[in-house]
């Protein structure tokens, strides 16, 4: 992660079928900050995180990404990893072939040097060979980490970071999101304030209805 980075989000407002997810939600945050998304359930949090991801488009007020704000959804994403409940993996596969295969989506050249080291990172290396179907929830998430970090983003976004995670899996996240914010931004959406120990930035979504 080089240079600065600097993500903005000014009157953003979403509906679903006509009902209002949240209006006028405006919030800022640069390199070496921690955004922080809190809400009840339902309140919208995902939805948020899957705007600032480019996944969705917002009904209204504008989300920008800078250094370049002029970019569409596919550049956008490719700043950003993602950590997220709903993000699936081929369980029929093995956490090393799920990586190739991510790493193709994403344009990369599969570097089995690269995998492994984020396989060791996240503490998944002894099982790398075996399919996912056989993880526990936590190892899969622990993978989904693994998936996020692959190019190094200079966004990092975690929905419910800490979801199934035992106390070393919370050890290893924590130590990601702090390594995150000495070069580059950490969004984290929970209704959870033991998934975080420190955040510059905040937005409330029970507020924003």
């Amino acid at each position: 992660m080089t240079g600065r980075v600097e993500i903005a989000g000014t009157g953003l407002r979403k509906e679903f079928n006509r009902r209002s997810v949240f209006c006028d939600v405006s919030f800022s945050a640069s390199s070496g900050e921690t955004l922080l998304i809190t809400g009840r359930n339902g309140s919208g949090k995902s939805t948020l995180v899957k705007i600032i991801c480019g996944v969705l488009t917002p009904g209204g007020g504008t989300f920008t990404l800078t250094p370049d704000p002029h970019e569409g959804p596919r550049e956008q994403r490719g700043l950003i990893g993602l950590v997220s409940p709903y993000l699936q993996m081929f369980e029929e596969f093995s956490a090393l072939e799920n990586l190739s295969i991510a790493m193709g989506i994403r344009g990369l050249p599969f570097d089995p040097a690269r995998a492994d080291a984020l396989l060791e990172r996240v503490a998944i290396f002894p099982r790398r060979h075996d399919p996912v179907r056989t993880y526990s929830s936590g190892m899969k998430q622990r993978v989904k980490y693994a998936f996020a970090l692959i190019h190094t983003p200079p966004v990092l976004v975690l929905d419910e970071p800490m979801s199934n995670l035992d106390g070393d899996g919370i050890a290893i996240v924590r130590t990601i999101m702090v390594e995150q914010r000495s070069g580059g931004i950490l969004v984290v959406a929970t209704n959870d304030m033991s998934d975080i120990d420190t955040y510059e930035r905040s937005v409330d979504l029970n507020e924003r209805r």
